[in-house]
């Protein structure tokens, strides 16, 4: 059981979706900032840094993007979901251009093809939320 479902288990309120579907979403949002920063560094370490300067940038902007809405997810008191629905589609947008971008290079680059598993695995788990929401 991940730290996020442990936790919201012992929150004492209730939520305002199912508790197993916003810990899959914390889960993968956390998962994806950390695959994306590892896969940023790793891009800065390659022999032809130019080729993935837009991998770069997008790996960084998504681990943002992630990172402050896992940070809002995790927050349920008053909770506001205008605010998490706006974060969550930011989210989804993010990780599809990210996970395109890793794809292109991911024949080449293992930590591209890694990258991309985890942007499409956020984006599908964040889409989820977001159904689960309405």
């Amino acid at each position: 059981m991940s730290y996020a479902r442990q936790l919201l288990d012992t929150y004492p309120g209730t939520f305002n979706v199912d508790a197993a579907v916003l810990a899959d979403a914390s889960d993968a949002v956390n998962d994806c900032a950390q695959a994306c920063t590892s896969c940023a560094d790793d891009s800065l370490a390659e022999q032809d840094i130019t080729a993935l300067v837009k991998v770069i940038r997008l790996d960084l902007d998504c681990a943002d993007v992630c990172t402050a809405t896992v940070r809002v997810l995790s927050r349920q008191t008053e909770y506001d979901a205008n605010l998490t629905r706006s974060l969550l589609e930011a989210c989804v947008t993010s990780c599809k251009s990210c996970g395109d971008e890793c794809e292109r290079h991911a024949a080449v680059h293992e930590h591209c093809r890694v990258c991309a598993e985890a942007c499409r695995r956020c984006e599908q788990a964040c889409r989820q939320l977001l159904a689960a929401m309405k």
